[in-house]
């Protein structure tokens, strides 16, 4: 028995030691921190100079430099002096309205678990006082500010999750266009910029997510993104709870990483093989704010609801984008959506946090969409649209004697028939509440 104990221990205290080398095979295989699935909500935010001009798109500054794009061309020749430059919206972008508590309460207020901050776009520009970003951060010029710790600290005293977004490319860093111009045979960049911010961003703020973007110009090698993974899940300070995304080099999307982006707005048609997130924004044409935004440009908040909805059923978790304003505001109509998810959520997140796919995850054929999670034995089935009868017919469910059928947000049990000994039910409706995103769910115990 002694020895037995011994092997035991000997087994445990080689698992807790267990280190990731850098490679693919190695840091694929690690578990994904719990916390992360059992969210399953949260909140995207794109904020920087590109807030300040607030046209076409956060891509403006390469869409007008980079593409010569004429509208954005056009745009500043009718709006600006001659050789203005894209750095001179740095010192306007002055955040002088920004409240991290506000914002914070809007998050929670939201129902989303997590919160994930640009700490830096394309553009460079970096959210906090970045050593490695000298005069083009948050700190230096701007907000005079640090706008990655402030909301940090906010957020998490509700006990959100706090996540940052980096892109590994600058679009236009001198370095990165050399190393571009060699092919990407040098990594000045990487080392000299990219890989000592990251580290420093990682000490300093110790974020549970890194929402890693701008890796498809140049392979995973050239980024360094192995050995840096390998650090982060072995001795950073938040090895332990750390999760991060695929975008990690050319062709890892959808291959290699903690969990599936795939691509901006992602939507699978079956769970796919890993842990999986959609991001997608409120405004349906850009991430960053638009000061020529339109109401049709946006997303209601029936169609997030089941967007959310059908996300999860599938096994994913829904990150949903707003754009500050370079004031610091958050746009009344952003607002207004995110407290729309949260009071759906305030009555029906039992069905979506921490729960699980079930067999089955959607009906086509039901009266109305329906889309499935589950949770232990539990399974509920969301209706994303109001019946139009007083009946709503699941065909999936296997009942029995003891099936309990009720309606979350009235506690009194729904009358039920069978549809046919092989399974299905028929459901008595009551007069059904009004809810935000028109989308109800029936929580069905002790059904197969």
């Amino acid at each position: 028995m002694l020895a037995a104990f011994v092997l035991v221990v000997a087994s445990l205290v080689s698992q807790t030691a267990a280190r990731y080398t850098a490679n693919w095979t190695s840091l694929d295989a690690r578990p994904l921190p719990s916390w992360y699935d059992e969210a399953k909500v949260g909140v995207f935010v794109h904020w920087g100079v590109f807030s300040v001009p607030g046209f076409n798109s956060e891509w403006f500054w390469w869409h007008w430099k980079g593409l010569h794009d004429q509208v954005c061309v056009d745009f500043m020749n009718k709006n600006y002096p001659p050789g203005f430059t894209y750095p001179e919206f740095a010192p306007q972008f002055h955040a002088e309205f920004f409240d991290p508590v506000e914002w914070a309460d809007i998050f929670q207020a939201s129902g989303a678990k997590y919160v994930v901050l640009t700490a830096k776009h394309h553009e460079g520009f970096t959210n906090w006082g970045s050593p490695n970003s000298w005069n083009w951060n948050s700190v230096d010029t701007g907000p005079h500010r640090d706008l990655v710790g402030d909301l940090g600290e906010a957020v998490r005293k509700r006990s959100l999750h706090y996540g940052l977004y980096n892109s590994l490319f600058e679009w236009f860093h001198p370095l990165y266009l050399m190393d571009k111009s060699n092919g990407f045979k040098t990594q000045e960049f990487v080392m000299r910029k990219l890989l000592p911010e990251l580290y420093n961003m990682v000490v300093r703020y110790k974020p549970e997510l890194i929402w890693s973007d701008g890796d498809w110009e140049a392979p995973d090698t050239y980024w360094n993104s192995t050995q840096f993974l390998a650090w982060l899940y072995n001795d950073s300070p938040v090895k332990d709870t750390i999760v991060v995304n695929d975008r990690w080099g050319a062709g890892c999307a959808c291959k290699h990483g903690g969990y599936f982006n795939c691509e901006d707005k992602y939507t699978p048609g079956k769970p796919p093989p890993r842990k999986w997130e959609k991001c997608t924004s409120v405004d349906q044409v850009s991430w960053g704010y638009r000061r020529n935004m339109k109401l049709s440009d946006l997303m209601t908040l029936p169609n997030i609801i089941g967007d959310l909805v059908r996300t999860v059923a599938l096994g994913g978790n829904y990150l949903l984008n707003v754009g500050p304003t370079a004031a610091g505001t958050m746009p009344p109509v952003f607002e207004e959506r995110l407290r729309g998810v949260g009071a759906w959520l305030r009555v029906n997140g039992e069905a979506i946090y921490a729960s699980k796919p079930w067999r089955i995850q959607t009906e086509t054929n039901a009266t109305v969409p329906v889309w499935y999670t589950s949770k232990g034995a539990t399974v509920y089935a969301i209706v994303t649209n109001k019946p139009s009868k007083t009946t709503v017919q699941l065909l999936g469910p296997k009942t029995s004697a003891t099936t309990k059928v009720t309606l979350l947000g009235i506690p009194k049990p729904l009358s039920w028939a069978p549809v046919s000994p092989n399974g299905g039910l028929v459901v008595l409706l009551p007069d059904l509440p009004n809810a935000p995103g028109r989308a109800w769910t029936l929580r069905l115990d002790n059904v197969q």
